[in-house]
């Protein structure tokens, strides 16, 4: 972990808090504060502001995708941008007993735990042609969500004018997930590179369209990163619970929660008929005496390092013999 009570010499950082409308700016370890608007215009200005005072990083907390068009201004300006998770920041704000909440006061705190952070801790920033494709898909996945609640209303009806209309209503959309999905590939097949990894990825069983899409749009680091590294970012590694004498077990934690999902349904999946070789190690943990959802989970981490994998040599997946 970085020591919070020591930053780097040569980086002056700022901390910005953003609502929808208008963000907050504070530059660390002085008493420079301002606010701009939440629009091009804004965005101009703080980036023109933040070079005259000599910032080179600035921290963002994540908050419902309005930090997007400032993140990805900043950046292409130059600057180092930091989007934190805002448990960071609500753990830095109790570690110094802040009570008080006041937007300037959230960009000091966002500022601070910029400026504490390691150059090694910085990811580097995602490529800016993924964004739009990022949204392309998260309207895809809503309006599966969308189908799944109509379904679970069916046993709800029985009248014929009700049941008629949920039936055409989730035929209706299942065309439209079907038509933005040629459309994503499309986008993403336009460019030559996404186009060879999404091929990749499709050729481990039981890795469809749907879950090669999601890695190829949200989880751009696989096949540049260890297995343990992939594992955490889809939020499959085990992490022990030890304290004293007591050795608890180990549970999976963090990791990000659509790419995790899509995993889960590919695996369970996998187990049940598309994928030998998960199938054989899912039932070998089985034989073990692992419950269920344990083992499905231990398959879902098997089939994040078997994409990372594929995705790092750069050649198709090749069956092996399922061992006994």
């Amino acid at each position: 972990m970085s020591d919070i009570s020591t930053k780097p010499a040569a980086v002056k950082a700022a901390g910005i808090d953003m609502a929808k409308a208008k963000f907050d700016v504070a530059v660390d370890g002085t008493d420079e504060r301002f606010t701009a608007s939440n629009t091009p215009e804004g965005h101009r200005q703080t980036a023109e502001q933040l070079t005259r005072l000599g910032v080179t990083r600035v921290g963002v907390e994540a908050t419902g995708n309005y930090e997007a068009g400032l993140v990805g201004y900043l950046r292409a300006a130059g600057f180092t941008v930091v989007v934190l998770d805002p448990a960071q920041v609500h753990g830095y704000r109790r570690f110094k007993k802040q009570r008080a909440k006041t937007d300037p006061i959230d960009a000091t705190l966002i500022g601070a735990v910029t400026a504490a952070i390691s150059d090694e801790e910085i990811h580097q920033a995602p490529d800016p042609r993924l964004a739009p494709f990022c949204e392309h898909l998260t309207m895809i996945e809503q309006i599966v969500e969308d189908i799944a609640r109509l379904k679970t209303r069916w046993d709800r009806f029985s009248s014929k004018h009700c049941l008629d209309w949920l039936k055409s209503e989730i035929a209706r959309l299942e065309r439209r997930v079907k038509t933005e999905r040629r459309k994503l590939v499309r986008k993403i097949e336009a460019h030559a590179d996404l186009k060879a990894r999404y091929q990749l990825a499709q050729t481990i069983p039981g890795v469809g369209e749907g879950l090669a899409l999601t890695v190829i749009v949200r989880v751009p680091e696989l096949g540049s990163v260890s297995r343990e590294q992939a594992a955490a970012l889809v939020g499959v590694a085990p992490y022990n619970v030890d304290t004293g004498e007591h050795a608890g077990e180990r549970h999976i934690a963090g990791g990000r929660a659509r790419p995790r999902k899509a995993f889960f349904m590919a695996a369970f999946a996998g187990c049940n008929r598309w994928n030998p070789e998960l199938k054989a190690f899912y039932d070998r943990l089985r034989a073990k005496g692992k419950p269920h959802k344990l083992a499905l989970t231990g398959a879902m981490r098997k089939l994040v390092i078997m994409v990372n994998a594929v995705l790092a040599r750069g050649t198709p997946w090749v069956d092996r013999p399922a061992q006994p």
